[in-house]
This record gives structure tokens, C-alpha cells and sequence, in this order.
């Protein structure tokens, strides 16, 4: 997307410097990287970035309006609301898909967004390695909104730990240890200090929770949550006793659960701009689109991908008995934009934003990409193919 600094990069490339680096890369966390990384980063100009913020920002004055919270409520299953929840989602990422329009130009479409953390520790280790072994200039950076790794990781720690000591704040999933983004739960225990903890570890007294720390019982304050309600229910049979978090309970959330629903693929309807795609609650549709070809069906409430039909047909429309939980969303034209020696590669890019309590507004702060050869972006799409994976995005300074 930069033609200089790709070309520089793909002529200077070797798989023996790629190995090393990946050697470099797994050594400070071995058998902790559970997903294919790519063998390049991407590369993005201060006008590609500002297109991305432009909407970015847009969704966010969004957020802010008073009537948000009543058109998102029905977005929050009945049985998996939580209560206590906080004004503000302490975090929020916005996934783009580079794209093509219709002039021929590059330009970004939003494709999904969550309220809900992503690889905020694993995004500042990584690069740190990449720039060991690969030559990046000095002004580009994964860092968005003048942040650098310093105020980057002093604000991470703040939003995650609020007021309180790191062994009071715990992150939370569904056995962490085997979850293939566990190398971010490492990263991110290394810079916070915050511990692991599975959903199955904790300890409840009335509303208070608690966790074992070096064998001694240790009060829980405060939950970087990392649980997704999909995957707690897909994996409920095999958990055994575990502790009911939409209890009420004596504790403080980051983000709370409910936002992971409030900002999602449910809100896109809800947002016009040039990029993000026309959305639509397949309930309200009054009247199909004449070419569903030019659509992609999701279901409102799963996660990575799953349940999603890419190629719509009517028949699909009418298999559908719960049309109030999907949405109709118009497909965007992913470009062949990044040159690979077998093929090019198409990219997206996350922007993660971090949003302090004290905060008006929440700020952009840090990325990742992805790249891709498949019909969809992720790791399970594009099993078999090179220069594809989990990636970063260098953006001008």
C-alpha cells in the first residue's frame, strides 16, 4: 500500500530471515503462538489512516448519543445480561477490509466491530521482534494517536487496572492456557501483572469472588474479561461447576460483557458512512435486494466468522426462522493489494481503541492485520497458503 517500502521490503525478504525471526519470536513465549504469522507487516500512509479514523470517530459520536443505549438494548440476550454495567466500553476495535471502490481506489470498509479486547499485549511484543530482523523505518509505527510503547503500555495498565493493585485483577477466559490467542494472556500478564484465570478457578462468597494465588485465597476486584458467552456456551458441558457470571457480584468489569453485544455487527445498521457498507436487520427488510450475490448473510450473535454465508441465495433467506438475530450486509470488493511471490495477498486491519473512565471519549492507540488468500480473513480460512496470518499494520507518522 506504500509501493516503495513493499517493494524494498518483498526484495529484501529471505524465508532463512523469516525463520529467524520466527525462532526470535517464539523463544520469548515457546508453544504459545497458536496461529499462523504472516511473513510480512503491512504498510499504510496518513491518508489511508485518516480514512480509517474518519469512521472510526463517526461510530464512536454514535456511541455517545443518548438514544444509543435504548436501540441497543434488544441486543443483549435476555440470559446472558449482566448487570452493574458501565457507562463506556473500556475497549473497542474496528476491523476494516482494504478494498477497491468503484473508481478503482483504495479505500477502507468496516466489516465488523466489537466492544470487546483483542490482542492488546501480543501487538506491542510482536512488532518489537519484527523490527529485530526486518528493516522498518523509524516513522512508521504501530501505534495510533501519539501514543508510543511507553504511554502506550502506561495507559494499558491504567485502563486495566483502574484503581486497584495487579493481584486484585484478573483475566478471565474459558481455560486460557489452550485458547489460541493465549500468547496475548501472556504478554499481557508480563506488562500488567495481572494473572490468568480460568472461569472454573473461581471462587464465589455471596457476591464476592475470589481466586487461588500462590496457594492463598486472593479477593477479586476487578475482571479484564476475555469470556464470550458463545464459546462458554459451546463448551458448558465440559466445564463442570463454574461460578455464574450474570450474578450480581461485587466486582468491576473491563469492558463489562453487555458492551460486547452493544457495539457489534448488531449496531452496523445503525451507522451511515461512505465507508462502511449498507447494513440491514434481515426483520426490518421490507423488500429483499434483487441481487443477493452482492450480500453477505451473519448471524447477530456468533463469533470468528462462524455461521456466516458469503455466497446468499434465497434459499437461505428462507431457512432462516429467526430473522430478528441477522443481518443483510452489502459485500465490499477486498483488494488483491499486497504483491506476495505466489499470489497477492488481501489484508485487513483492526484499529484498537483504549477509553479511560475519565476519559470523554475513547482513543486509538494500537493495530493489527491480518492477511489473507482466502475467501474470508482468519487463520482458519487459509490453511496451507504463505504470506497469510496474523500480521501488523506500520502507519505513517
Amino acid at each position: 500500500m506504500v509501493p516503495e517500502l513493499r517493494a524494498a521490503y518483498n526484495n529484501h525478504f529471505t524465508e532463512e530471515k523469516y525463520q529467524e525471526f520466527l525462532n526470535d519470536l517464539h523463544s520469548g513465549y515457546p508453544n504459545a503462538i497458536d496461529f499462523r504469522v504472516a511473513e510480512t507487516p503491512v504498510f499504510v500512509d496518513k491518508a489511508f489512516t485518516a480514512k480509517m479514523l474518519d469512521a472510526c470517530e463517526t461510530i464512536i459520536d454514535a456511541v455517545l448519543e443518548d438514544s444509543f443505549p435504548e436501540a441497543t438494548e434488544r441486543s443483549i440476550p435476555v440470559k446472558e445480561y449482566v448487570p452493574h454495567e458501565t457507562g463506556q466500553p473500556q475497549m473497542i476495535a474496528f476491523d476494516f477490509g482494504v478494498c477497491t471502490n468503484s473508481a478503482g481506489e483504495l479505500e477502507p470498509q468496516l466489516i465488523e466491530m466489537q466492544g470487546f479486547p483483542t490482542l492488546y499485549g501480543f501487538q506491542v511484543y510482536y512488532p518489537d521482534v519484527l523490527r529485530r530482523h526486518f528493516e522498518i523505518p523509524a516513522n512508521y509505527q504501530q501505534y495510533l494517536g501519539g501514543y508510543n510503547r511507553d504511554t502506550y503500555l502506561r495507559d494499558l495498565r491504567e485502563v486495566l487496572l483502574g484503581n486497584h493493585q495487579a493481584e486484585e485483577v484478573i483475566l478471565l477466559e474459558i481455560r486460557p492456557h489452550e485458547q489460541k490467542t493465549r500468547i496475548d494472556f501472556y504478554c499481557t500478564r508480563d506488562y500488567t501483572g495481572i494473572q490468568l484465570v480460568c472461569i472454573t478457578e473461581l471462587i464465589q462468597e455471596g457476591r464476592k469472588l475470589y481466586y487461588l494465588l500462590n496457594g492463598k485465597k486472593q479477593r477479586i476486584r476487578r475482571i479484564y474479561n476475555r469470556v464470550i458467552f458463545d464459546d462458554l456456551n459451546a463448551n458448558r458441558a465440559s466445564l463442570g461447576n463454574f461460578v455464574d457470571i450474570t450474578q450480581d457480584l461485587d466486582v468491576e468489569w473491563v469492558p463489562h460483557p453487555n458492551w460486547f453485544y452493544r457495539i457489534s455487527k448488531f449496531t452496523l445498521p445503525l451507522i451511515r458512512h461512505p465507508y462502511v457498507p449498507p447494513t440491514y436487520y434481515l426483520d426490518e427488510l421490507k423488500q429483499l435486494p434483487a441481487d443477493l450475490s452482492r450480500y453477505v448473510l451473519k448471524p447477530l450473535f456468533s463469533f470468528a466468522g462462524q455461521g456466516v454465508v458469503i455466497d446468499v441465495e434465497q434459499a437461505d433467506i428462507e431457512r432462516i426462522s429467526d430473522p430478528e438475530n441477522w443481518i443483510l450486509q452489502q459485500k465490499v470488493n477486498y483488494a488483491d493489494v499486497i504483491p506476495t511471490p505466489d499470489g497477492p495477498a488481501k489484508t485487513e486491519i483492526r484499529i484498537m481503541y483504549l477509553w479511560k473512565d475519565d476519559w470523554e471519549r475513547p482513543r486509538p492507540a494500537i493495530n493489527l492485520a491480518r492477511l489473507s488468500k482466502g475467501k474470508m480473513i482468519g487463520v482458519r480460512y487459509n490453511k496451507d497458503k504463505r504470506w497469510v496470518g496474523g500480521s501488523v499494520c506500520f502507519m505513517e507518522q
